[in-house]
Order: C-alpha cells, then sequence, then structure tokens
C-alpha cells in the first residue's frame, strides 16, 4: 500500500475460500504483521473461514513498512489511507471494520478520513464499524500514568520491547539482546531508562517517561471526529487491564456524539482474556459487515446487550442494574458502612485526635511492593495476607456483610493526611477478606485475603507539609461478595516497581530505592477519611 506521501506499507492478508468479494477487518499494528495479536485474538485465518478478508498492517517504521516509526502521531493519516486501500482490493465488497487491542485499538481512532463538523458523507477512509479493545484517548491518564505517577515496570516494559523491534529492525542484535537480557533478570527496573535513551530516544515510552504527569499541559489528548464515534463500535476492557479508564471515556465520548456503543467489560487483565472476545467479536462484524442478525439460538448479553460485565474469570456475563453509590469511613482498624447513618454522617466523629491519627513510616529500603491489580507485570487479583500484616501497612476492616453482594463500581478515598517531608505517595487495595474458622486448641487463624484492585496517588511540593484532603482514585471493580465476607481497605506509601519509589525531596521519582531517599513518615487524620463507591456505567 501506498500512504498519500508515497510511503510503502506492508501487509499480510487472509481471503475466505470460495467466490467473493467479502467485507474486510483491518488491524494496524506496530509488533510485526505474522504475530496478528494471537495473544489475544484467534488468528485471522478463523475469521476468515466465517467469511472475512483478514488484512495485518505493519504501521509507519514497523516491520516491513517503509518510513520511521512516529507513535500515534503518524496514525490519523495512514489509518484513513488503510482504509481506503482495503476498500479497493479485489477481495473486498467495499465494507471495511477495524479491530485490535492496545496500540491497534487507539490506531483504529485516529484517523482524518472525515473532518469534525458533524457530516457523514465523503467517509470512505472511516471505517463501517470498529471494535477498539484497551485503549484510550489521554496519552497522560491511558496510556502513561495515574493519580500523578508514571506506570513505572509496565511504562519501561513496554518501551524496552518497541525499543528491542527497532534493533532488530536496524540489525543491531547486541543492543537487542542488551535489552532482553535486562527484561529478563529484572535490572530494567534500574537501567531501563539508560536503556531507553540508548535504543530509542525518540520513542513514546521515554517521551513519556520524560513528562510531568501530574501536569497535562504538552501530554496530547486525541479527539477522533464525531463521525466516528457515531459509527457501530463494541469497545472491550478488563477489569485488570491499566487501559480501563480510557475504554469507559470512549464509551462516554460516543454516547455523548450520539454513537449507540456496545461495552464489555471482562475479568481480563492486558494480556490474558479467559474465554476470548472472539465469539461476541464474531457477531458484531457478521450483524454490521454482513447483514447477519443474531439467530435463533440463545445469545447471552455478551452478544446483544449494550453493556455486558463480567465478574470472574469464566463466569457469566451480566446486564448491570443500577446501584445507588456507597460510603464508609475509617475509625480505628474498622471501615464502617454509612448506611445506617446516611450518607451525610460521619459516624467515626468529627474531631481528629491523637488517638484517631495513624502515622505510616516509609522506608525506602524495604518499601511496600505493589501486587497484582492492574499496573502489576503479573497483573489481576491475588493473596495479599502477608502484605496486610506488615505494620507499615494501615489496614481497615468492615464487619461481615449480612448476605451476598456485589460489588461493582469505582472506589475512592478522601482523607486529610501530612507529611514530614516535600513528597509522598499513597498506594492503596481493596480486598475481601474471608475469615478462616477458628483453629483448634488456639492455633493459629489465617484469614483469606484477596486483592480485588488498586489505586496511587503522588503527591510532590511543600503541600505535602501540610495536613490537607487529599485524593485517592481506585481501579474499577466488580466482584460477588458472599455473607459473612469483609471489605478491606489497606493504605501504604509505596506500590515498588509498579511505581517509581518517591524520594521524599519533591523531586519527581524516576527509579528504584538509593542513597538519596529519604525515610518518610505520613500522619492519616482516620476521623476526615471517607471511602465512597460510585457507579462507572
Amino acid at each position: 500500500m501506498r500512504c498519500r506521501d508515497g510511503t510503502g506499507l506492508i501487509s499480510r492478508i487472509w481471503t475466505p475460500v470460495g467466490d467473493g468479494p467479502w467485507p474486510a477487518l483491518l488491524m494496524r499494528q506496530p509488533y510485526g504483521r505474522a504475530i496478528a495479536s494471537t495473544v489475544t485474538y484467534a488468528h485471522p485465518s478463523w475469521y476468515a473461514q466465517h467469511g472475512f478478508v483478514v488484512v495485518v498492517q505493519d504501521v509507519r517504521g514497523r516491520g516491513e513498512s517503509e518510513g520511521n516509526f512516529q507513535g500515534f502521531a503518524q496514525e490519523a493519516s495512514d489509518g484513513a489511507d488503510a482504509v481506503r486501500w482495503v476498500r479497493q482490493l479485489p477481495s473486498c465488497n467495499g465494507r471495511v471494520g477495524t479491530y485490535g487491542f492496545s496500540y491497534q485499538g487507539l490506531s483504529q481512532l485516529l484517523n482524518d478520513g472525515i473532518h469534525n463538523d458533524g457530516d457523514d458523507s465523503g467517509g470512505d477512509g472511516l471505517p463501517d464499524c470498529l471494535a477498539p479493545a484497551m485503549a484510550g484517548l489521554n496519552e497522560r491518564t491511558h496510556w502513561a500514568s495515574e493519580g500523578g505517577a508514571h506506570w513505572w515496570a509496565l511504562g519501561l516494559g513496554w518501551g524496552l520491547q518497541l525499543a528491542a523491534q527497532r534493533c532488530q529492525r536496524q540489525g543491531d542484535d547486541e543492543g537487542w539482546q542488551a535489552i532482553r537480557d535486562s527484561l529478563e533478570r529484572g535490572s530494567f527496573l534500574g537501567e531501563g531508562m539508560a536503556l531507553l535513551e540508548r535504543h530509542d530516544p525518540t520513542g513514546m515510552a521515554l517521551e513519556w517517561l520524560n513528562r510531568n504527569p501530574t501536569d497535562p499541559a504538552g501530554w496530547r489528548v486525541h479527539t477522533p471526529s464525531d463521525a466516528l464515534l457515531r459509527r457501530p463500535m463494541l469497545l472491550l476492557g478488563g477489569w485488570h487491564d491499566p487501559h480501563l479508564g480510557g475504554v469507559l471515556d470512549l464509551w462516554h465520548r460516543s454516547r455523548a456524539a450520539g454513537g449507540s456503543p456496545q461495552l464489555r467489560i471482562g475479568a481480563w487483565s492486558h494480556l490474558h482474556w479467559p474465554g476470548g472476545a472472539d465469539a461476541m467479536q464474531l457477531a458484531f462484524f457478521q450483524q454490521h459487515l454482513q447483514g447477519i442478525a443474531p439467530g435463533n439460538e440463545p445469545c447471552g448479553p455478551e452478544q446483544t446487550a449494550a453493556v455486558a460485565l463480567q465478574a470472574e474469570a469464566h463466569g457469566p456475563w451480566l446486564v448491570p442494574a443500577a446501584t445507588p453509590p456507597r460510603a464508609w469511613s475509617l475509625q480505628g482498624q474498622a471501615l464502617l458502612d454509612w448506611k445506617q447513618a446516611g450518607p451525610d454522617t460521619n459516624p467515626s466523629g468529627t474531631a481528629a485526635s491523637d488517638s484517631n491519627t495513624r502515622h505510616l513510616v516509609h522506608d525506602p529500603w524495604r518499601p511496600v511492593p505493589g501486587r497484582g491489580g492492574h499496573l502489576d507485570l503479573k497483573p489481576g487479583p491475588c493473596e495479599r495476607s502477608d502484605l496486610d500484616e506488615r505494620l507499615d501497612v494501615a489496614c481497615f476492616t468492615s464487619a461481615p456483610l449480612e448476605a451476598p453482594e456485589l460489588l461493582l463500581g469505582r472506589f475512592s478515598l478522601e482523607i486529610s493526611i501530612s507529611a514530614d517531608q516535600p513528597g509522598f505517595d499513597l498506594c492503596g487495595a481493596l480486598s475481601v477478606v474471608k475469615k478462616a474458622p477458628s483453629p483448634p486448641q488456639g492455633g493459629a487463624q489465617n484469614d483469606h485475603v484477596q486483592q480485588l484492585c488498586t489505586g496511587v496517588a503522588r503527591f510532590l511540593g511543600s503541600g505535602c507539609l501540610r495536613s490537607e484532603t487529599r485524593r485517592l482514585q481506585f481501579q474499577p471493580v466488580m466482584a460477588n461478595l458472599q455473607a459473612g465476607d469483609h471489605i478491606r481497605l489497606s493504605l501504604a506509601a509505596s506500590a515498588w516497581p509498579q511505581v517509581a519509589l518517591n524520594p521524599g525531596d519533591g523531586s519527581m521519582p524516576l527509579g528504584g530505592p538509593s542513597p538519596k531517599h529519604r525515610v518518610i513518615s505520613l500522619s492519616l487524620e482516620l476521623a476526615t477519611g471517607h471511602l465512597r463507591l460510585e457507579p462507572i456505567v
């Protein structure tokens, strides 16, 4: 394919058996077209067997395509050119859908095939329908950071993957091996920035890590046309995927533009989709590209509903019911439900005192590790009873639930905190505690603590020394709780290496422990603590 500027892009094409033409599915990605994202999707030949031409294209400057790779900035023009090119393939009947996750998700949404003037005519450069997965439009909050903290391990790991492929493309075997060795040893957490500067100095990952995540200035926020946002759209997200906030933002933007997007959030992480998405994606493309409506066979909500969510891996897909906001307060080591007291009353009291202040000390030599959740290299639910036994982790546990409950929404915590240094982090986890039966003869009781979701917030500057209300927002969550279960909030001052360690001197953290990192003491005024759960859809 020749782009409008003459640059040649290389694609691989799978064609159905028989007489065409057929509708086409297009994926554009930077990791080598032969892979075709088969870590999460069925092989393109599977879609070809169902009557689709499948085109997987190396984006500009990647794989065997010509040009210089410039990240997301290049995709609006190339994406529209690619859709137009696929439409005129002899095997294509002129109908084109797009699919893909992560980079391949956003590459579908960056398309200059029509101006944002509300006119859908002349949009041959726009796909007829699209299925973006695990992607967002804001490079700062959907791709690189949250709560003012860079995604450290994930950001470095992804950037080094792109850097290694750049070395491979340039024939730099030594650079490729150095990056691979660093990733396998885990030493990339300390030397990753230097490797990026050496092997991909103009790459997106290094640009993001060198940019201030607390300041939106200079960060790119992509704006698809309303015409594109109105096209039929299947949005796929995962509870344990860092881009879930971007998927939810896309869902709201599409609806605001007049679209009717379908939203699916599974019990998935970025690279692990138990049960897969191919069946629901195939039904979506059959409806919008082949004109095949859901048949007489029973169809689950994952194929027909506007919104369908899944709480557990391989579990059923559910249409969510409206849920009212919930709130809890902090007292001692308890998480107190406001249901009996009413939403405008804090039953923990109103006056702060020494007995209602919790002190946390962050020791950079032995920081509290991050585990599981959406920012870990091993994401998802995990056991954290050992972490909660640490005395530098503050835990607040609810009374046992009286009946089964579906926990669905997004938690946020507001609490007044002061520190003795001009910089600190607040890292939280929400878990379900299943109390173990009392052991005979006074033995140890080992409760099962399953972490459900996490959140991080970073604070820098002299204001950290004053007691001020701080906000910590968590990853959205969906979980089935049973009668007798307890909800637990855990707070710490680090989540290494999910986020870099705060040095405590007011500077932006960019690494792990060093001789210059300070011990940081936090004072949490529990009487001001409000934990809230708000709906997400």
